[in-house]
């Protein structure tokens, strides 16, 4: 079993997302992710949480806002994508998924 990074970009960041939207709509989208979180069970390791703004270090440059992330646990990277199907995330405006394998350091 490998882990995976999975990261969720959106053209609007986690908090600009959370304060222009009501009690209720915020309670449908926990409601949705609780439930994928209960169909991938135990492949997520870590569901993570909404992140803040961030900064980009260096010379690359920022695309969409990473608004979260989660770390999960599966045989491929393909089985993450698959149980990625029908994820709340894609419900959000431009909304996308990364999907990252954490790989081995050498000599560690």
């Amino acid at each position: 079993m490998s882990k995976f990074l999975v990261l969720y970009r959106a053209p609007m960041s986690a908090r600009a997302q959370m304060a222009d939207s009501t009690p209720e709509q915020r309670q449908a989208s926990m409601d949705a992710w609780m439930a994928w979180a209960g169909k991938a069970g135990s492949a997520i390791l870590d569901l993570g949480a909404p992140l803040g703004d961030g900064e980009v270090v260096g010379s690359g440059t920022a695309g969409d806002e990473i608004g979260g992330y989660s770390i999960m646990e599966a045989a491929s990277q393909a089985d993450v994508v698959a149980m990625l199907d029908g994820h709340p995330h894609f419900q959000t405006p431009g909304g996308s998924i990364e999907v990252h394998e954490f790989l081995a350091m050498p000599g560690m």
